[in-house]
């Protein structure tokens, strides 16, 4: 069953892929451009006064160093269609195998609800909480010198945010037995919610916005960010707990484990 549950898995997610491609290209990649031609109007404006002093030859090589090494058309099609249908499919099948140990620990719930939830919380937990503290940044938004200290204050987001959410899930069904479910949740929610509130207070920010650069374009790039965040895991709760659900009933209507 956690074969079955797994190639599903996947294929929910090369689906939710899909649909993510298509909005990060309709809606994303106008963002990218106007943000890389604002790069390319700094650096064109930073280089004009030593660029009049340069020999030929040397403006030459300057400008061979810095020749892209793939194009921004690939980058633009197939390579962002790449990028997002590999990470969704990698997503659902990751997906499938948290479903498989979660369904029948959380409560009587049925797949599609379990899955609905699973994605809900990995949403919050993986995209939601870390990119409120580091959202996402358009090209020419960030310092080159900065971008290993800055993935590991993400990733390190991402890391607190995850045991939170652990340490809040068995938190709620401690607290069951006594308070009855909706308390229990509540309770366990208000601890979470309590320990992003201090973390994300606590960790460092980060600001490295250049003067002039658009407000109104970064606001949409980083909710464009949000968004295919948002395509990714729903597509892959909804669709897959249709897929898990048909897999896990038999003909007579009766639920079959995960594992097994």
């Amino acid at each position: 069953m956690v074969r079955t549950l797994l190639i599903r898995g996947m294929l929910a997610g090369l689906f939710a892929g899909l649909l993510a491609f298509g909005f990060a290209k309709i809606f994303g990649e106008p963002q990218v451009d106007r943000a890389i031609a604002f790069e390319e109007q700094m650096a064109a404006s930073e280089e004009a006064a030593p660029a009049m002093t340069m020999a030929a030859g040397e403006e030459m090589d300057h400008h061979a160093m810095e020749e892209e090494l793939v194009s921004r058309q690939v980058q633009s099609t197939i390579g962002l269609f790449t990028g997002v249908v590999v990470v969704g499919a990698a997503l659902g099948g990751l997906f499938a195998l948290v479903f498989a140990f979660a369904y029948g620990r959380v409560g009587r719930l049925g797949p599609r609800v379990t899955a609905a939830l699973l994605a809900a919380a990995g949403f919050v937990t993986f995209a939601f909480v870390p990119g409120l503290k580091y959202p996402a940044n358009p090209p020419s938004v960030g310092a080159a010198e900065t971008i290993g200290y800055r993935t590991e204050l993400y990733f390190l987001m991402v890391l607190i945010s995850l045991a939170a959410a652990v340490a809040a899930i068995m938190l709620g069904r401690r607290l069951v037995a006594r308070h009855g479910g909706w308390n229990a949740a509540l309770l366990a929610a208000g601890a979470f919610l309590a320990v992003i509130v201090v973390a994300q207070l606590v960790m460092p920010s980060i600001n490295e916005i250049p003067n002039g650069f658009p407000a109104d374009l970064l606001w949409r790039f980083r909710v464009v960010s949000f968004g295919i965040q948002f395509i990714l895991w729903t597509t892959i709760g909804l669709t897959f707990g249709v897929l898990a659900e048909r897999a896990m009933t038999d003909r007579f209507g009766r639920a079959r484990p995960a594992f097994g």
